[in-house]
């Protein structure tokens, strides 16, 4: 596997590569899911760190933030300096920042520690896919990144488990140390086993492309969580992050067009695999993340679990996520690529229409039925459609097309639970805005009385509280009437993506061609 911005050859053990980079993705999916379990331990003064609302709202924006608005950055030096370097780099920050955040004194610190973390997890996304494909027989390549699709759902399933294990027996911060002995293992099996995979000519670094790439990521992500916190769209702090990041992106897409080393080369969206699998999986991620956002609070609210319960149910979903990525190849083969993706959708499409018709007294077995589909069938398009956007990508743009594959995904993911919550939240004060609250003769007064308009976890506290249970009745069927809004949006969404997914896949992968680097022969890209 030798020529022009190829690697000299390929690693004589290619499946220990890949259970290292595995292993490090995993680390990402795990830590997320595990914060999840240490939100109210946080928020605890005596336990925790007695964090507001709006700080432990920041523990989790300040990650997504710098993770989502560095993943171009971070494909830019794996193909700078060689994935494996890249990979170093992203593990050891990771593992520094796990460690600061583990003892943290105050919520102000922790948000920094994780800032830095997400950091480290822009680093490590784009490295991890770009080893994959360049160091993996393509016979095998899709296998390969079926089981590093997979990771995601092991982790987030493994996460709730250790996290809940950690609390029960140490402090808060264990939940953030216990990262640093996996970072230590994927450092020494990096070190060991994953080659150079660094081509003959080392690509210049595009600094100014690099900079408004982070800054515009950054801009549109932050504007995106505001409104999924129920700012309003057109308010000035979702607004004005939009605008001037959706201007910085631009600038940064005009700037790549003449830059001869650019950061991301637009050459590939000529590729209308590589196009409408982008546009694919930021759909299917969008739809999928804003259902998962209703369906926690479904599960805590009318259907009454308890948070662990909550989770224990959830597994279903990444179960069914590492399942449907290790069955994508055969169906592939079997059906092509373009129709997996389709059924995979259409199939997550459907159960999103199902939650219509949940309620309060809807059976356990039924939902873990309804999230285990859910998640096969999200699993039968992330391989799928990774392997036909990265079949055609050259090794020396292998991380800026593993960034494209991966800010999809995360900025997908954002603007679903901003979506979703949205909807929610819209939809629950208009209808509790027409109801008559039970309790005012019981002296509910005016701001509890706003606050149980506003939110239905805060009229369900009240309710529990005052010994009102009409009060969180009357909130459950304002939530339900909410949620079924919010899942009837994103079922039509993802039926957009399964349209998507029809028209603009082929059939068939199509012929990978190297794409060559700016300044040796500007060629264009075969459009197939």
């Amino acid at each position: 596997m030798t020529g022009p911005g190829r690697p000299e050859a390929l690693p004589s053990r290619p499946w220990a590569v890949l259970l290292v980079v595995v292993c490090a993705q995993m680390l990402i999916w795990l830590d997320t899911s595990i914060l999840n379990v240490a939100v109210t331990t946080l928020a605890d003064p005596a336990e925790g760190l007695g964090a507001t609302p709006a700080e432990l709202e920041w523990v989790a924006s300040a990650y997504t933030l710098v993770f989502a608005g560095g993943l171009f950055a971070g494909g830019a030096l794996a193909d700078r300096f060689g994935p494996r370097a890249t990979l170093l780099a992203g593990l050891a920050l990771f593992g520094a920042a796990s460690a600061a955040g583990a003892f943290a004194g105050s919520p102000a610190w922790l948000v920094v520690a994780r800032a830095f973390m997400g950091g480290g997890s822009a680093l490590l996304m784009p490295a991890t896919l770009s080893v994959i494909v360049q160091s993996t027989p393509e016979a095998k390549r899709t296998r390969a990144i079926a089981i590093w699709s997979s990771s995601s759902g092991l982790g987030v399933a493994v996460g709730p488990v250790v996290g809940g294990a950690l609390l029960s027996n140490f402090w808060w911060g264990s939940v953030f140390l216990v990262n640093v002995p996996i970072v230590a293992v994927c450092l020494a099996g990096v070190a060991a086993v994953v080659p150079e995979l660094k081509g003959p000519r080392r690509r210049p670094l595009d600094l100014p492309g690099l900079a408004l790439s982070v800054l515009g990521l950054g801009g549109v992500v932050y504007g995106i969580i505001e409104a999924g916190d129920g700012q309003p769209w057109y308010g000035p702090h979702v607004l004005l992050p939009l605008v001037l990041g959706g201007a910085l992106l631009c600038a940064f897409v005009a700037g790549q067009r003449r830059s001869p080393a650019p950061s991301l080369d637009l050459r590939l969206f000529r590729r209308p695999g590589f196009t409408a699998g982008s546009v694919v999986l930021l759909i299917a991620f969008m739809a999928l993340a804003g259902h998962l956002f209703y369906a926690a609070f479904y599960l805590q609210g009318p259907r009454g679990l308890s948070p662990a319960e909550a989770g224990t149910v959830m597994i279903a979903a990444a179960v069914g996520i590492v399942l449907g990525s290790q069955a994508s190849p055969a169906l592939s083969r079997l059906l092509s690529a373009r129709w997996t993706v389709a059924a995979g959708v259409l199939a997550t499409a459907a159960t999103y229409v199902a939650y219509a018709w949940l309620d309060g007294q809807t059976p356990i077995g039924f939902i873990v039925a309804l999230l285990w589909i859910q998640g096969f069938g999200m699993g039968l398009v992330g391989t799928p459609v990774t392997a036909a956007m990265m079949s055609g990508v050259p090794p020396h743009l292998a991380g800026a097309g593993s960034a494209v594959n991966s800010v999809t995904r995360q900025v997908g993911g954002t603007l679903g639970v901003a979506m979703a919550g949205s909807i929610l939240s819209g939809v629950y004060r208009e209808r509790m805005a027409d109801a008559e609250l039970p309790g005012t003769a019981q002296g509910l007064s005016p701001a509890a009385e706003e606050r149980a308009r506003a939110s239905a976890e805060a009229a369900r506290s009240l309710a529990g509280s005052l010994r009102l249970p009409d009060l969180a009745a009357t909130a459950d069927r304002a939530f339900l009437d909410a949620m079924y809004a919010a899942t009837l949006a994103v079922a039509a969404l993802a039926l957009v993506g399964c349209a998507v997914a029809v028209v603009g896949l082929r059939t068939r992968a199509p012929r990978p061609r190297n794409v060559p680097e700016r300044g040796a022969r500007d060629e264009p890209v075969e459009s197939t």
